[in-house]
């Protein structure tokens, strides 16, 4: 086994635990969502006001948690692709969207860009060099 599949073994279970925590990290926003709904539901029996504020919540909660679990699931495929050695593309934008989601997201990113980018890596994945 080379340096570079040991690498690659090392970044899909990388992947897959970073997937997992987004995915858990994602029912968070599910607290905007209720707290919207219970909002929203005052200012309706109130009749003065339109719920605005409660739609906003339940608005804004639910396109973090749509967002977050996108993330969350196309990483795990990441990892998945990672260890069949295909979809290099794929891969390679995912750890770019991954540079945008924290400190552990910018260092696995980084780490899997500069490993992807090497020759003997990309003829794994059947890229030409």
């Amino acid at each position: 086994m080379t340096t570079e599949n040991h690498n690659l073994n090392v970044f899909k279970v990388l992947f897959l635990i970073k997937g997992i925590f987004t995915i858990l990290i994602s029912f968070f926003p599910l607290i905007y969502i209720f707290m919207g709904m219970f909002i929203f539901n005052n200012e309706m029996q109130d009749h003065d006001h339109f719920g605005l504020t409660g739609l906003v919540f339940m608005v804004v909660g639910t396109v973090i948690f749509l967002f977050l679990m996108a993330l969350g699931i196309v990483t795990i495929l990441a990892g998945k692709f990672i260890g069949e050695r295909r979809r290099y593309d794929f891969i390679f934008v995912i750890a770019v969207l991954n540079c945008f989601t924290g400190i552990l997201g910018i260092l696995l990113g980084i780490f899997t860009i500069i490993e992807l980018v090497k020759p003997q890596v990309k003829q794994l994945f059947g890229k030409p060099v």
